[in-house]
């Protein structure tokens, strides 16, 4: 069987506010940006992308079950679920998808809670602080380790 040429995006709580929320911690680009430039990088590494975005953990944790089969690899920016979800790692590992964590700003910059990740010892890539073009970089890094 041939492995899919798909990637998912899932965005998770609070960023459907991109372009309008904290824009000094997150930039002016909105969540359309973000799976425009997604989408471009997944176009350039040769894969389709199908995007979510949710403020409900179970709608996320839905989308990842449904990539068994479908998808490639999943690029994921949990938000705040980043801090707090085991069944969100547990949807990640389950489907035993290779996945890209990324976030928009640089974690490690922000406050203390913000530097622990439930997902970053089980992602295959980890992207931080580079911004909305972050998610491109982690296309670029998760399509060299799919091919």
């Amino acid at each position: 069987m041939t492995t899919p040429r798909r990637l998912l995006l899932v965005n998770g709580p609070n960023l459907n506010l991109l372009g309008t929320r904290e824009p000094e911690v997150y930039g002016t680009a909105t969540l359309a940006d973000v799976e425009k430039i997604t989408a471009d990088a997944a176009s350039r590494a040769g894969f389709e992308l199908d995007a979510v975005q949710s403020n409900h953990e179970g709608v996320l944790i839905d989308a990842i079950h449904a990539a068994r089969g479908v998808a490639s690899g999943i690029v994921i920016n949990p938000g705040g679920l980043t801090h707090t979800s085991v069944a969100l790692r547990d949807a990640l590992t389950g489907v035993a998808l290779p996945f890209a964590e990324v976030h928009i700003s640089d974690v490690y910059a922000r406050e203390s809670f913000r530097h622990f990740s439930y997902l970053d010892d089980v992602a295959a890539v980890r992207v931080v602080g580079q911004g909305v073009d972050g998610y491109a970089d982690a296309v670029r890094q998760l399509a060299a380790l799919i091919a």
